[in-house]
């Protein structure tokens, strides 16, 4: 699992990179980042799933991050928190081979590491409040209509 992480971590970095640089694209961001940094396959491969889906999904996914976070609009998240939040979401959403409990996990250690010093506590926040969200209309088989 370690690959994993490492994975996460390059996630974060692009995702913030793409949030900057608005006029790249997801798959040249992430060119642009392995032109430079090396990885073994397996976290350049789950890397580049995870920059690409969370990327092309971000408006659904920006849309369950504020409808999860009382009084936080997305404009007003560090950038930081924003792209972890938004790995995460798309970590829910998509990759059901990934426990939930390991998606939040990974996801408030990255904030405890690279973000501010209550990112933890902000991340774990709004993931907690959108899973709950998603695993209710799950059992509702409606998971769409969190969105």
């Amino acid at each position: 699992m370690h690959q994993r992480r490492k994975a996460r971590e390059v996630t974060l970095q692009v995702l913030y990179e793409l949030d900057v640089q608005q006029q790249i694209g997801a798959r040249e961001a992430i060119a642009r980042f392995w032109a430079n940094f090396e990885a073994p396959e397996e976290a350049r491969e789950f890397s580049s799933l995870l920059i690409e889906g969370a990327w092309n999904h971000r408006e659904q996914i920006d849309n369950l991050i504020s409808g999860s976070s009382e009084n936080w609009s997305m404009a007003r998240m560090s950038r930081v928190d924003k792209s972890i939040l938004r790995m995460a979401v798309y970590e829910l959403l998509f990759c059901l081979d990934i426990p939930p409990k390991v998606t939040l996990n990974e996801a408030i250690d990255l904030g405890k590491v690279f973000g501010s010093e209550n990112s933890g506590s902000f991340i774990n926040g709004i993931l907690d409040a959108l899973y709950g969200r998603l695993r209710s209309k799950d059992e509702d088989q409606d998971i769409d209509s969190v969105t």
